[in-house]
């Protein structure tokens, strides 16, 4: 398969990310990529860090980073006037799970507009027989909770797509975390986006305090740039985590930082042991040198 091509962009000062901080976070989404996210969903791609937009590969797709991400529906998944995918990612103290987040819905959804038809969430019928559930791969279980670390980098967890099943099954996978434990339903902090073709409206299950409940969006009768950008952009769609950041003491948070000063020690450790092998090959004398 030919492979997508996702570019990493921070264009805040270096003292707020380092070009070293960007290319680990680039190293860490590659590997989850790779390793977690191709194998299940079947699409490949190279994941890059690059110190300005002007670098990036005509045929990347950005993801940027920047401070001033505060309009409603600016931050997250556009197109540009190409077609073309990219994302805006908001700083804050998480924004390496908000680029995993960004690049595994970049990559099982280019275009923002994949509709996937199955039963409506079971507890919400409402008469509802069958509804086209937008494909977000990560808003179900979006929550930091269920995010895991690669590298010591913080990442999101992500949805199998079993997830659109017609009913729950032994053994069967539905996110990558393995909290999700049944088909279309929705962890604490999390959504999930439909649309009704009976009434032409779109609605969500959104369990953001104390648990699920069923929103209904109306109808979108004015789609910007595509159904992604739009339903994220309503007024009633929330992603607290991914555009205010994290508590202090949030658990993933304080793990990966902890692991990450311990792993910085190895690294120096090890890079310090090949330099120095690296200078022993340099001073050798030549085999038959007289």
């Amino acid at each position: 398969m030919l492979p997508y091509h996702i570019a990493l962009v921070s264009e805040l000062k270096y003292d707020d990310i380092s070009l070293t901080e960007l290319t680990q976070v680039s190293a860490a989404v590659q590997k989850q990529v790779t390793r977690d996210f191709s194998p299940i969903w079947q699409v490949d791609a190279t994941v890059d860090a690059f110190t300005r937009l002007e670098d990036v590969p005509l045929d990347a797709w950005p993801i940027i980073i920047r401070k001033d991400i505060h309009m409603p529906g600016a931050a997250g998944f556009h197109t540009d006037p190409s077609g073309q995918p990219f994302a805006l990612v908001q700083f804050n103290n998480s924004w390496p799970l908000t680029v995993s987040h960004e690049c595994l819905e970049m990559l099982a959804d280019p275009t923002g507009n994949r509709l996937i038809a199955a039963s409506s969430v079971q507890e919400f019928q409402n008469g509802q027989a069958r509804v086209m559930y937008l494909v977000e791969v990560c808003d179900p279980c979006e929550a930091s909770d269920f995010g895991y670390t690669i590298n010591d980098i913080m990442v999101s967890d992500f949805l199998t797509p079993h997830y659109y099943d017609p009913r729950k099954a032994i053994g069967v996978q539905y996110d990558y975390s393995g909290a999700v434990t049944a088909p279309r339903t929705v962890l604490q902090g999390g959504y999930v986006s439909f649309a009704d073709p009976t009434s032409n409206h779109w609605l969500q299950v959104q369990d953001f305090d104390g648990g699920p409940k069923l929103v209904d969006l109306g109808q979108v009768d004015r789609v910007i740039e595509n159904l992604r950008t739009t339903i994220d952009s309503h007024r009633l769609t929330r992603h607290p985590e991914l555009e205010k950041g994290l508590p202090a003491n949030n658990r993933l948070l304080v793990s990966a930082r902890t692991k990450k000063e311990a792993a910085q020690k190895s690294a120096a450790a090890r890079a310090q042991a090949l330099r120095q092998h690296i200078d022993k090959l340099i001073q050798r004398e030549p085999v038959g040198a007289v």
